[in-house]
């Protein structure tokens, strides 16, 4: 039995196809109920919906109880759920800066510790919350989003240090995405003289799910999935004034695209759009990527970081 906070669309939606097909029953928290009723009526009994806002934390604990009274036991929980908003920060005033952290990284607080309240009884189960590369390597206009990522991966580790220390059998896992052709592109709100895209190479949401699936197979501490999520960690370890000046310009215009926004948009941050269905791709399959490099972070920064030494001592015999 499976919980997916955020299921309804995105990254979130393609993790519910994958726990699917491979023999999960699956609870589906999220805000709109029109996108949770077609989930509904398409799975019928293997799914079981209620709506939720995960920032609110009493209510992210009530929907959780009565999930595993329906279904049974909660073996996964996947924490996916997700705001943003692209703009200037000094445009984003507190309500909205405050609303997309409450979801996207009090979301994850909030289901974690329903998660932990459920599972800790049978000491056993698998947390997984979804990061992003731009939890190591912010960009420009989207402060609140990079804030909220960055916030995952201290909460996350503080967390699972205190699950080993208590000798829990409960594994705490990230999965760190790139970027993925969602919806979010097509409803955030924007403030961008262009319409928002996601920085190539874009990947499908399918890759994601993939690798969320690793880490509830594995208990995989954290996952990397791409290239440029490589690139974004490593990079800002070894160049991150460097990175600031490149991002300033470049990180700014990676984030537009060709299409001219109008403004006045209808967006997600208040209320669910609902103009769309519950769909894992936004506009861009046409550059997605099916397939990615995806690597455990721990092998990841062992192979750079102690491929290091292993250079020099080469180079050393070498020239001696």
């Amino acid at each position: 039995m499976a919980v997916v906070a955020g299921g309804t669309a995105g990254v979130g939606r393609a993790i519910v196809d994958a726990l699917l097909a491979d023999g999960y029953r699956v609870g589906i928290l999220a805000r709109g109920q029109t996108r949770l009723d077609a989930l509904r009526d398409t799975f019928a009994d293997a799914v079981f919906t209620l709506p939720c806002d995960v920032g609110d934390a009493t209510a992210v604990q009530r929907t959780g109880a009565a999930i595993e009274e329906a279904l049974g036991p909660i073996s996964v929980w996947v924490n996916a759920a997700m705001l943003t908003s692209f703009s200037p920060f000094a445009l984003a005033g507190p309500d909205e800066f405050d609303r997309i952290v409450r979801a996207t990284f009090l979301g994850q607080v909030n289901g974690t510790r329903t998660a932990l309240s459920l599972m800790e009884g049978r000491n056993s189960g698998r947390i997984v919350n979804v990061g992003s590369g731009l939890s190591y390597r912010a960009v420009p206009y989207q402060a609140a989003y990079c804030a909220s990522k960055h916030a995952i991966n201290g909460f996350t580790d503080a967390l699972r240090c205190e699950l080993i220390r208590s000798g829990s059998d409960i594994t705490l896992s990230v999965v760190q995405l790139p970027a993925i052709n969602t919806p979010q592109f097509d409803w955030a709100r924007n403030r961008l003289s262009k319409q928002p895209r996601p920085a190539a190479p874009v990947f499908t949401p399918e890759l994601a799910a993939r690798a969320v699936m690793r880490a509830i197979r594995d208990g995989t501490r954290e996952i990397f999935v791409g290239r440029s999520v490589l690139k974004m960690a490593f990079g800002h370890f070894v160049a991150p004034g460097w990175l600031d000046r490149k991002l300033a310009d470049a990180g700014a215009e990676m984030q537009k695209s060709w299409q001219d926004e109008p403004g006045g948009r209808p967006d997600n941050l208040d209320a669910p759009d609902p103009r769309r269905g519950p769909d894992a791709h936004g506009s861009y399959d046409d550059e997605a990527q099916e397939r990615g490099l995806t690597v455990d972070a721990a092998h990841a920064r062992l192979a750079v970081f102690g491929g290091v030494p292993v250079i020099t001592f080469l180079l050393g015999l070498a020239i001696g």
